[in-house]
C-alpha cells in the first residue's frame, strides 16, 4: 500500500500515460477515468484510455468519451499504467489484458475491498465511496486546477456507486467532496437529465423482461430476477448493461439480499449481488471466484442458468 502523495508523486515525475478500467465499464470506472484523462492532460501529460467494452451511451454527454479507445484501436502500449476500479488486473477483459503484458510501471487505484494489489504502486481505500472519490483527492494533490468537465465526469462516478447518495457507502467525506466538484462546475442538472431522464427503450424493455422474471424464496428474504440471452437478443440488449436494473431486487419489502442472473453465450452466467446491509455480499461472490462491496457484489458462474440459479441460491439461503 502506498501513500496517495506517493502515487501523485510518481505521477508527476512521469509521462506517457494508458488508462484501463474494468469491462462492462460503470459510471465509476468511466467518471474516473476521463477525470483523470482531463486531469493529466491539463498536466502536459501524453495519456490514453482503454477499455474492453463500449461506454455506455448513457455517458457520452462527459467531455473527451470519444478518447475512449477499444483494444483493437491501440496501436501500441504507453509504457505507463493506470488501473482504475478494477479488484484485479484480469477484470479489464481478456483482449486488454493480453495487450497490457509490457510494461514499465503499473498503478493500481481502486476502492474494491477484494482488491489483490496486483500494482507496482498501489492506494486502495475501501472507505471511499467511488474510485472517482480517490481520483478528486489525487488531482487535488497534483494541484490540478480542477475544471467544470473533469468535476462532472468525478461527479457521476460517485453519484452512480452511491445510488445518488444513497447507499451505505456514502460518507460525510463523500458528500464533502461532491460539494467540492460542484463548487468546480459540475452541474447537478446535467448528471441528472443524463443518467437517470434519458433511459432508452431498449433498456425499459430489458426491465420488462427482467420483473417477468422475478422471484422470491418462500419467506420472502432473497429476490431474484433473471435475463436469458435469447429474450435480451431478441430485443438487441446483448450488450446493454444497466447498472441500476439489479437494485429492483433489494427495494422490495422484507427482501436483505437481491440477485441478478444474466445468461451470457458459452454458457456463462453473470451474477450480480445486491444486500440490505446485514449479509456481506463480498463474501458470497468470492465462493464464486467473484468480489465486490459489502452490499454490492458480483461474479461469473459457468453452466446452464437454472443450474447456476439454483446453486447460487443455496449459497445464499445457507448465508442467512
Amino acid at each position: 500500500m502506498n501513500d496517495l502523495k506517493e502515487i501523485a508523486r510518481k505521477i508527476k515525475d512521469s509521462d506517457d500515460f494508458l488508462l484501463v478500467g474494468h469491462k462492462a465499464p460503470d459510471g465509476d470506472c468511466i467518471g474516473s477515468l476521463l477525470g483523470l484523462y482531463l486531469g493529466l492532460e491539463a498536466m502536459g501529460k501524453r495519456v490514453g484510455i482503454l477499455l474492453s467494452d463500449p461506454v455506455p451511451p448513457i455517458y457520452h454527454y462527459l467531455t473527451a468519451v470519444e478518447q475512449v479507445k477499444q483494444p483493437g484501436e491501440i496501436q501500441s502500449q504507453p509504457p505507463n499504467l493506470i488501473f482504475l476500479d478494477c479488484s484485479d488486473e484480469q477484470r479489464v477483459g481478456q483482449e486488454t489484458f493480453a495487450l497490457i503484458q509490457h510494461r514499465n510501471c503499473s498503478i493500481n487505484i481502486d476502492h474494491h475491498q477484494s482488491n489483490n494489489f496486483f500494482g507496482d504502486f498501489n492506494y486502495i481505500d475501501a472507505s471511499a465511496a467511488a474510485t472517482a472519490e480517490i481520483i478528486t483527492e489525487l488531482l487535488l494533490h497534483m494541484q490540478v486546477n480542477i475544471n467544470a468537465a473533469m468535476a462532472d465526469a468525478l461527479l457521476a462516478g460517485i453519484i452512480m456507486d452511491t445510488g445518488s447518495f444513497l447507499n451505505a457507502n456514502t460518507t460525510g467525506k463523500t458528500l464533502r467532496i461532491a460539494a467540492e466538484l460542484l463548487n468546480f462546475g459540475a452541474s447537478v442538472n446535467l448528471a441528472r437529465i443524463n443518467l437517470f431522464e434519458s433511459k432508452s427503450r431498449k433498456e425499459l424493455l430489458m426491465l420488462q423482461r427482467a420483473l417477468q422474471h422475478l422471484d422470491f424464496t418462500a419467506d420472502g428474504r432473497i429476490a431474484w430476477m433473471s435475463l436469458p440471452y435469447q429474450e435480451m437478443a431478441d430485443i438487441g440488449a446483448e450488450d446493454l448493461y444497466p447498472e441500476g436494473l439489479i437494485n429492483y431486487t433489494r427495494m422490495i419489502e422484507g427482501v436483505e439480499v437481491g440477485i441478478l442472473f444474466r445468461e451470457m453465450p458459452a454458457g456463462k452466467i453473470k451474477v450480480g449481488f445486491r444486500s440490505r446491509g446485514q449479509v456481506d455480499v463480498a463474501a458470497l461472490a468470492q465462493k464464486f471466484g467473484g468480489g465486490g462491496h459489502r452490499q454490492a457484489s458480483g461474479a461469473q458462474c459457468e453452466g446452464k442458468l437454472e443450474e447456476v440459479k439454483s446453486t447460487v441460491i443455496l449459497a445464499v439461503k445457507d448465508v442467512i
